[in-house]
């Protein structure tokens, strides 16, 4: 085979339909925008305007509720923090804190606080202090030997 015998399957490619060009292309003369109007002019951005009519946006019912002063944690996996002590980036013999956390590069900010969850495996020995923990997440610090203080989060006014 040489590269000049090299084609796609026939019906992958399909040609552009070009607007505009003579009314044998059946995009003729306005490229099948009407006569006049704003939707035929270029540079139109009514999007989800409905005329005057209700926009279907704001018939439809709001279900719900966002907390406006939720707090929002980084979360870290404890697998993730056996691996970081497995590649020298953690010290198990310390005591790991938030900033501990952040200096290894294992979380990026603290934003109101950092989560520990129980994904993953754990066999480090560790003394782990942050803001928040899962339930499960202080067991399996607790059954590889160590200890996990959860901290009180600062008050957000």
């Amino acid at each position: 085979m040489k590269l000049h015998e090299l084609s796609d399957n026939p019906g992958a490619t399909k040609k552009r339909m070009r607007v505009g060009r003579g009314p044998g292309s059946g995009k003729g003369k306005m490229g099948g925008r009407g006569i006049k109007g704003q939707k035929s002019r270029s540079g139109v951005a009514i999007n989800g305007y409905e005329g005057g009519q209700m926009p279907l946006y704001q018939r439809l019912p709001k279900r719900g509720f966002n907390k406006p002063n939720r707090k929002a944690f980084a979360v870290v996996n404890l697998g993730m923090i056996q691996k970081f002590i497995d590649e020298g980036k953690l010290t198990a013999s310390d005591a790991i804190t938030e900033d501990a956390l952040i200096a290894s590069g294992l979380v990026r900010r603290k934003l109101d606080g950092i989560r520990v969850l129980a994904k993953g495996d754990l066999s480090a020995k560790l003394n782990i202090e942050v803001t928040g923990a899962s339930k499960s997440a202080v067991e399996a610090v607790e059954k590889a030997g160590g200890s996990l203080k959860v901290t009180a989060a600062p008050a957000a006014e």
